[in-house]
C-alpha cells in the first residue's frame, strides 16, 4: 500500500453507518408519526425475515478517555434495575406498534458496559425481550465486554440466551497507553475470556484494536497485534482513534502533543494491517478484518453482508430497532435517534412516551445513493443508477489511482480500494458535495 495514497486520502470523511449521515438529517421535516408510520411499513415488508435489535446499556463504572460513546460513569449499581425496566417498556411500545410478535434475527447489546450489569439483570432484560419475541432459527446474538469486568458467569449466562458472538473492546496492550486513556486490562484476562468462550461455544470472538491513541508507538502496537495473533480471534477492528475533545470532554486528559503525528499514525496502519494480512486474516472493509473460517468473511463473498449502526454483520434486516438512552433505529426509508440524556429518556418512558430527539425520512434520492453506498461497503460493488458528469469527475481520480474500475453500469473496488471505502463513498455522497461541513465534523479516513 502506498504511503503516498494513505497522505492522498487521509482525509475527514464519514464512516457511512448511515447515508446520509447524521449531520445532514433533515430533523425539520421528520415528526414520529412519519417514523412509526416507516417502522409499520418496513415491518409489513420485512417481517418473515427477522427484524435486528440493538439494546444500548450505557453504563460504566469509569471512563475511557478515549472513547466517543454516550457513557454514564458510575459505580452505583442500583442504577440496573430501574433501566431494564424503562428499556423493557420501550420495547412493549414498538411491539404495540408493529401489531405482532417480531421474529428477531439479530440482537446487539452495546454501550457502555454491557457487562457493567450482572448476569442475572442481563438475563431478567433477556427474557424480557424474548416474552415479546419470536426468535428466528439463524438468529445471531452478539455482546460487547470489558476484558477487565467480563466474569465466567456473564459467559454462561449469555450463553445460554443464545449468544454466539463476543466482541472485546481491547485497544492496546501496551501499559503507558492503557494509564494515559484508562483502559486497564492485562493479556492474561484476554486470553482466559476468549479461551473460555469458545469451550463453551462461542463461534465468533471479535477485537477491536485502535491506532493513533496517546503515546502510542510503532514498536508498542507491534507487541500488541502479536499478542492478538497469538490468540487468532474470528474478527479484528482495527480502526483510527478520533480526537474531538470539543464534543467528548474525556479526551482532554491528554493534547494532540501526546498523539501520533500524521506520518506516524499512517505507519501504524500501514504495519497493523501489514501484520493481520500476513496472519491469515482477510480485509473486508471499513477496518474490519476476519478469518477465512468466520461467517462475516463467508458473507462477504456471497453477498449477504450488511451494514448498519451495529457495523458489519453476516444478517440482513431491513428494520433495525434501537432501544435504551441515545439508541439509533433504521427503517430503511428513515432514521431516529433516542434522546442522550439518561434522566430525559427515563422521564419519558415512564410517561409513556417514545424517547425520540430526532431523524431523518429519506427522499427517493437519498434511497438511491444509500443503495450505492452500502453496496460498495458491502459487496465492493454496485450497479450505477447515476452517471452524470458529476459523479463520473469524483471517479476518475480514484480510477486513476487503481481504488475502483468503472465504466457507465458499473463500479468495482479493487483489492487496493478496500482499505479506502470511506474516500469512494464520499463520490456518492450528494448531501456531503451540495453542502459541505466543517472538517470538525467527521474523523480522518486513516
Amino acid at each position: 500500500m502506498s504511503s503516498e495514497l494513505i497522505k492522498k486520502y487521509n482525509v475527514a470523511a464519514p464512516r457511512y453507518t448511515s447515508y446520509p449521515t447524521v449531520p445532514y438529517w433533515d430533523t425539520e421535516s421528520w415528526t414520529q408519526e412519519k417514523w412509526l408510520d416507516s417502522v409499520r411499513i418496513s415491518y409489513t415488508e420485512s417481517a418473515s425475515e427477522g427484524i435486528s435489535l440493538y439494546i444500548h446499556l450505557p453504563f460504566c463504572e469509569s471512563l475511557c478517555t478515549y472513547c466517543g460513546c454516550n457513557t454514564r460513569i458510575t459505580k452505583n449499581h442500583g442504577v440496573e434495575e430501574p433501566y431494564i425496566r424503562a428499556v423493557l417498556k420501550e420495547w412493549d411500545m414498538y411491539c404495540n406498534v408493529l401489531g405482532s410478535r417480531p421474529r428477531l434475527k439479530e440482537i446487539h447489546l452495546g454501550g457502555g458496559t454491557p457487562t457493567f450489569f450482572t448476569p442475572e439483570n442481563l438475563q431478567k432484560l433477556l427474557t424480557g425481550i424474548f416474552d415479546r419475541s419470536v426468535i428466528a432459527p439463524d438468529a445471531g446474538f452478539s455482546f460487547e465486554a470489558h476484558p477487565a469486568n467480563t466474569s465466567d458467569d456473564h459467559l454462561r449466562s449469555l450463553y445460554k440466551l443464545g449468544f454466539r458472538r463476543l466482541s472485546l473492546g481491547i485497544q492496546d496492550f501496551d501499559p503507558k497507553v492503557q494509564e494515559i486513556i484508562n483502559r486497564k486490562q492485562s493479556i492474561e484476562q484476554v486470553a482466559h475470556i476468549t479461551s473460555y468462550a469458545r469451550e463453551l461455544g462461542y463461534d465468533s470472538i471479535n477485537y477491536d484494536l485502535i491506532y493513533g491513541l496517546p503515546l502510542q508507538k510503532l514498536p508498542g502496537v507491534e507487541k500488541t497485534i502479536n499478542e492478538v495473533i497469538k490468540l487468532m480471534p474470528d474478527r479484528i477492528a482495527f480502526y483510527s482513534y478520533a480526537h474531538v475533545p470539543w464534543i467528548k470532554p474525556g479526551q482532554r486528559k491528554f493534547t494532540e502533543a501526546d498523539l501520533p503525528g500524521e506520518e506516524d499514525k499512517r505507519a501504524l496502519y500501514e504495519k497493523g494491517c501489514e501484520m493481520l494480512l500476513a496472519a491469515g486474516y482477510e480485509n473486508i472493509g471499513m477496518d474490519h478484518f476476519s478469518l477465512r473460517s468466520d461467517s462475516l468473511f463467508k458473507a462477504s463473498l456471497n453477498g449477504t453482508l450488511h451494514r448498519n449502526f451495529m457495523g458489519y454483520t453476516p444478517e440482513y434486516t431491513k428494520l433495525s430497532i434501537g432501544i435504551g438512552v441515545s439508541s439509533i433505529s433504521d427503517s430503511w426509508y428513515a432514521f431516529s435517534q433516542n434522546i442522550k440524556k439518561l434522566e430525559v429518556y427515563l422521564a419519558k418512558i415512564s410517561n409513556g412516551e417514545f424517547p425520540l430527539l430526532k431523524g431523518h425520512i429519506l427522499t427517493d434520492s437519498d434511497l438511491e445513493w444509500r443503495r450505492e453506498i452500502s453496496n460498495i461497503m458491502c459487496k465492493g460493488f454496485t450497479d450505477l443508477t447515476r452517471t452524470d458528469s458529476r459523479l463520473v469527475k469524483r471517479l476518475l481520480p480514484l480510477q486513476k489511482d487503481k481504488l475502483v474500475e468503472f465504466d457507465y453500469h458499473k463500479l468495482n473496488v479493487t483489492p487496493l480500494g478496500k482499505s479506502f471505502l470511506r474516500n469512494i463513498c464520499m463520490a456518492f455522497d450528494e448531501r456531503l458535495w451540495n453542502s459541505p461541513v466543517n472538517d470538525q465534523i467527521f474523523s480522518k479516513a486513516i
